[in-house]
């Protein structure tokens, strides 16, 4: 199962996705649609495996998650 977190950036500019599933540990996502792309990106790249997202707000607070199912697990 893939781990995601969609986290707001210190700087206030877009969303970092963390995982230990992504070859470098995180990506930047700019606004607009700075979550939804981070969703969406989290969910292709574990197209073949179960996946959780984990969305927090700017203190910390879990506010969403997401489930994907993949289509080999």
């Amino acid at each position: 199962m893939h781990l995601y977190e969609v986290r707001p950036r210190k700087d206030h500019r877009g969303v970092d996705l963390i995982s230990d599933a992504l070859p470098f540990g995180r990506l930047w996502y700019g606004e607009p649609d700075a979550i939804s792309n981070a969703i969406g990106y989290a969910k292709f790249y574990s197209r073949s495996h179960h996946a959780v997202i984990r969305v927090y707000n700017v203190a910390g607070k879990l506010i969403e998650v997401h489930r994907h199912k993949g289509a080999l697990a």
